[in-house]
């Protein structure tokens, strides 16, 4: 089995060295690029398990980065930012990242992270190797493919984020089943629910917004004043 890559694109050298220092002591293999449009060059020649991006960097801030590399990939992408309010927050995570860790940080809770963000990853892999290879899901113009990670509307394209298709399939694969907030945490962050209500409530709202959901009259995700959601296939 090959070791696990994980990119570090920040412009601070000292922080870098850091966290290369204690990934490398976990046994994983470290690239480190100190502006945004290295870490594109380097994720477009290489292979990597994970991204540990800041956002204020040269040349392209870490946004754009995550932006342009989920057009084509689905690694757990962290940002590591000095940027500490809730606005960027959900910001990171809504245009794609996995996690979003505030600076000055704790290099062993960066560890912890990583960890579960790899075990959540290739969990999921697993998961879609062992059941994704014969079917997709349907309902009526809703197409949903987890072998390819893609969604249709009535033949339309739908561009999701990863947390976003993998909150619409699971509540897809189990139609009528309520989830609250806390469950859909658990299982698509795959780590301990704290303050992840708000977190979630975002995805949804935005996925509703890609479903089109104020336009049309299907809605798919239906909402369950004072439990949760569910999937109204």
């Amino acid at each position: 089995m090959r070791n696990i890559s994980i990119l570090i694109a920040d412009d601070e050298e000292e922080i870098a060295d850091l966290i290369a220092i204690h990934l490398e002591n976990e046994g994983y293999h470290v690239y480190k690029v100190s502006d945004g449009q290295e870490a594109i060059r380097a994720v477009e020649t290489q292979v990597f398990d994970l991204l540990i991006l800041d956002i204020m960097m040269p040349k392209m801030d870490g946004y754009e980065v995550t932006r342009h590399i989920r057009e084509q990939h689905n690694m757990p992408i962290i940002f590591l930012s000095a940027k500490t309010s809730d606005f960027d927050k959900v910001q990171g995570l809504v245009i794609g990242a996995d996690d979003y860790m505030t600076k000055p940080f704790t290099p062993i809770e960066l560890v912890a992270r990583v960890n579960a963000q790899l075990r959540r990853f290739m969990k999921l892999n697993q998961h879609k190797t062992d059941t994704d290879n014969t079917t997709y899901v349907e309902y009526g113009g809703l197409v949903i493919s987890p072998e390819q990670r893609t969604v249709t509307l009535y033949g339309k394209n739908i561009e999701l984020t990863p947390k976003e298709f993998d909150i619409l399939y699971l509540l897809a694969c189990n139609p009528k089943k309520v989830f609250n907030v806390e469950n859909i945490f658990r299982q698509v962050w795959g780590e301990a629910y704290f303050e992840g209500g708000n977190t979630v409530m975002v995805h949804v709202r935005t996925l509703r917004k890609k479903l089109e959901e104020d336009t049309r009259k299907d809605k798919w995700i239906k909402t369950v004043w004072g439990v949760g959601y569910t999937f109204n296939g």
